[in-house]
């Protein structure tokens, strides 16, 4: 089974054209399982697998979580699958993905550097209550495309702790919240200036920080310029895994950001099995 592995700002993944393998879509969730686990396989944060489009596009993107539970979109994995399909000849320097969210434009800017116009957001709560940890937080909550991709965004006080090892506990309360009824990726904020913010994503579906989150990136700087907290037309996102550019418009959120082709191979793996 021949591979990609990619990652965008730290976001890491694996990519399969399940095409050319001739892998079913049913065994994608055990293979995303298998393949994403760091000890015992390549690991990564998920498994993106490219297929034919149904509905106009140039490809299809289906995205599955390290746990392999189905997402609805990614941000990052969108910009490396963007690098992907140009390189490998699927679509020109401006391509439409399909994804379970809905489809998906990417652009390619330079050799490293892709953009891709997020899902359009089709909920936006600024101001919604979140119990956790005993007391009730203020986020703002963010669902993109339909089916929706849950973002939950809480700006975190001037001072306030800002590590993963200070907010793990809150983060996965608040993932589980239930304000939040499908679950909700958690942006943890730090405004840094008028046009620059730094942001935690705690991610449902690998269920710790990860070092970047492309939507939670566009969800955190859309909800805070929204509020007011930011200005400008493009944002700068400090994320542990590198930077990001956001333009925070509901109607056009952009994401743009390096791609990193990390390795090409073939899947030895003899404990692997593909259920039909």
């Amino acid at each position: 089974m021949r591979f990609t592995k990619m990652h965008g700002a730290g976001n890491d993944f694996i990519i399969i054209d399940i095409m050319r393998e001739n892998i079913p879509p049913a065994s994608l969730p055990a293979l995303a399982r298998k393949l994403c686990a760091a000890h015992t396989s390549l690991g990564a944060d998920g498994l993106m697998a490219v297929t034919a489009a149904k509905n106009g596009g140039d490809y299809a993107m289906l995205f599955y979580n390290a746990d392999g539970s189905l997402g609805e979109m990614c941000g990052n994995g969108a910009r490396c699958v963007a690098r992907y399909g140009f390189e490998k000849g699927l679509a020109g320097e401006i391509q439409r993905i399909e994804t379970t969210a809905g489809l998906v434009t990417g652009r390619r800017l330079s050799k490293r550097i892709y953009q891709v116009c997020l899902n359009r957001p089709e909920i936006i709560d600024l101001h919604r209550a979140a119990p956790a940890l005993g007391r009730d937080h203020d986020c703002a909550y963010i669902e993109l495309g339909a089916p929706g991709l849950p973002h939950a965004v809480l700006l975190l006080d001037e001072g306030a702790p800002f590590d993963r090892e200070s907010l793990r506990a809150l983060g996965k309360a608040l993932r589980f919240s239930p304000a939040f009824p499908k679950g909700a990726n958690v942006n943890f904020v730090k405004k840094l200036g008028d046009r620059a913010i730094k942001v935690l994503t705690y991610e449902r579906g690998v269920e710790d920080f990860t070092l970047a989150c492309g939507t939670g990136c566009g969800s955190s700087a859309l909800a805070l310029s929204m509020l007011g907290h930011l200005s400008g037309k493009e944002i700068r996102v400090l994320t542990d895994g590198g930077e990001l550019r956001v333009v925070p418009e509901p109607s056009a959120l952009f994401l743009s950001g390096p791609t990193n082709l990390v390795c090409e191979g073939e899947i030895l793996d003899e404990d692997l099995e593909i259920q039909p």
